[in-house]
């Protein structure tokens, strides 16, 4: 959101992809600021926050505790480079953990303690696997800065389990999609959009009439853009162009909300879920176009690296597990000639 580096300042997202800032005090209450960032009256209240957090009485960050080396992490550099979105859900796994045991000595954590924290969350083990990943990140950490002498998260295993994966939209969904909203709309827009770059929701929301040049579009995927960029430059589809040219647009990015102002990615990825439901496709997704398009150039015959060029996918591997059904029935044709 900003680069405001200041200590026990928080950042959360709401439900409508809203951002908000908070000051949160060694071992006190956050507390909501809602002035402009770095106006003379959100600092004020930064400030003041913090002055509350000092009251006598007030229950104080436990030098070595967990709680303290959570801390150390969300202020260091090594924190502040992921991607928000990581940051966002390694913060939530970590401060759930917190609540319960922010009191004792990080450096007292046993593997079998780990091991017990994600079994706790078993029944969901998506999340039972984030919270192990999210304390494995903070144990390393922990070591780079001498905060902890060992690594009690190094011999606990991910749970395996079978996931399904984000249903692939079919062709009779898309147009499905494309009869409840007509070209024109934003709605339309965003599915054209999707479908036609093959990207995330965090990138479509960012792309704009300065991505667009000369009947391509050129961006750098959201996707781990400070660590391991990766370039797109990609033609732009008849399909795409017409939405484009049909719908009113921003100045700055193709698509924005009611107000005219740029989606956050939560935010669009909470609008799109409505506009699906909307169209009776309450089973598909914003991502679930990204594997269709991957899906329909396999079932075409395009080669790995040609669907990589359009994707992004870093390798090979990636882009195969998009694609193994719908190469394996091509194949299966392809076979079957032969017997003629």
């Amino acid at each position: 959101m900003v680069d405001l580096r200041l200590p026990f300042l928080v950042e959360d997202t709401d439900r409508h992809g809203n951002v908000r800032l908070y000051a949160r005090p060694p071992g006190g209450k956050k507390t909501r600021l809602r002035d402009p960032v770095g106006s003379p009256a959100f600092m004020a209240a930064y400030h003041a926050a913090l002055a509350a957090g000092d009251k006598p009485g007030r229950k104080r960050t436990v030098p070595g505790s967990f709680r303290a080396l959570c801390d150390a992490y969300f202020g260091s550099p090594t924190f502040r480079a992921l991607d928000v979105s990581t940051r966002n859900w390694r913060r939530r796994a970590l401060e759930r953990v917190a609540i319960e045991h922010g009191d004792k000595p990080a450096a007292l954590l046993e593997t079998k303690h780990v091991r017990e924290l994600r079994d706790d969350l078993a029944e969901t083990p998506g999340a039972a696997n984030s919270r192990l990943k999210a304390m494995q990140a903070l144990y390393r950490f922990g070591l780079q800065a001498s905060a902890v002498q060992r690594d009690p998260t190094k011999d606990v295993e991910r749970i395996r389990y079978k996931v399904a994966g984000h249903h692939s939209w079919t062709i009779a969904e898309v147009a499905a999609y494309e009869a409840r909203w007509p070209i024109g709309t934003r709605q339309r827009l965003a599915l054209a959009l999707l479908l036609y770059t093959a990207g995330r929701r965090e990138d479509v929301v960012r792309i704009g009439p300065a991505q667009l040049r000369g009947g391509r579009l050129r961006f750098t995927q959201a996707k781990n853009e400070d660590r391991a960029p990766v370039e797109m430059d990609i033609p732009v589809h008849d399909d795409l162009a017409a939405a484009i040219a049909a719908t009113v647009t921003g100045t700055k990015t193709f698509l924005v909300t009611s107000f005219g102002k740029p989606f956050t990615a939560p935010g669009f990825g909470n609008a799109f879920r409505d506009w699906c439901n909307a169209a009776g496709l309450q089973h598909c997704s914003a991502h679930g176009l990204r594997k269709a398009t991957a899906t329909r150039l396999a079932e075409r015959g395009a080669s790995a690296h040609m669907i990589q060029a359009i994707t992004g996918h870093k390798s090979l591997a990636e882009v195969e597990r998009y694609t193994a059904a719908a190469r394996g029935a091509l194949l299966a044709d392809q076979a079957m000639k032969l017997l003629d």
